[in-house]
């Protein structure tokens, strides 16, 4: 199935029906601060483009193509890559391959007992190694309020700073 351009970045504050989705959690501030530490010569280039393996191989394949330059390389376009966190997934989560996968995690979120699933959007370079964690979402908009409370838990709080490392 053919993706069309822009389908991650789509996904960020509305549902299908164009209702805004509550429990968004956005990280714009801190990569502004984090590249103005760069730009200010605070931080190296190699504390910054750090991207793990995994995650280059997921922005080559799987990234969905941004107009956005790379804020350190400046030579390359950023591509966002979503993975979902939850229930019966993968510790390391589940990358978002396909623009339905997110939709039957929305469905599952809102059927299942236990269906707390967290949406993590990346911003990655494939070029120079850049990351950093965008956004951060719950799947499941009728407990977002409380949801977004729980994304202050110790397992939420190690894979937010796995997917910013």
């Amino acid at each position: 199935m053919a993706r069309g351009k822009g389908w991650l970045s789509a996904l960020s504050l509305t549902d299908d029906n164009g209702h805004q989705l509550g429990g968004i959690v956005d990280h714009r501030l801190t990569r502004r601060a984090l590249i103005n530490e760069y730009r200010r010569g605070r931080l190296r280039r190699d504390q910054v483009c750090d991207a793990h393996p995994e995650l280059l191989r997921a922005a080559r394949n799987f990234g969905d193509e941004t107009i956005v330059k790379c804020p350190i390389c400046v030579e390359d376009t950023v591509v966002l890559v979503t993975y979902v966190f939850g229930p019966r997934l993968p510790s390391h989560g589940r990358c978002i391959t396909k623009p339905t996968e997110l939709d039957e995690y929305r469905r599952m979120a809102r059927t299942v007992a236990a269906g707390d699933y967290t949406a993590y959007v990346v911003e990655a370079c494939r070029s120079c190694g850049w990351h950093h964690l965008l956004r951060t979402l719950a799947l499941n908009p009728e407990r977002s309020e409380e949801h977004t409370s729980e994304l202050q838990s110790r397992l939420h709080l190690v894979c937010r700073l796995l997917l910013e490392k």
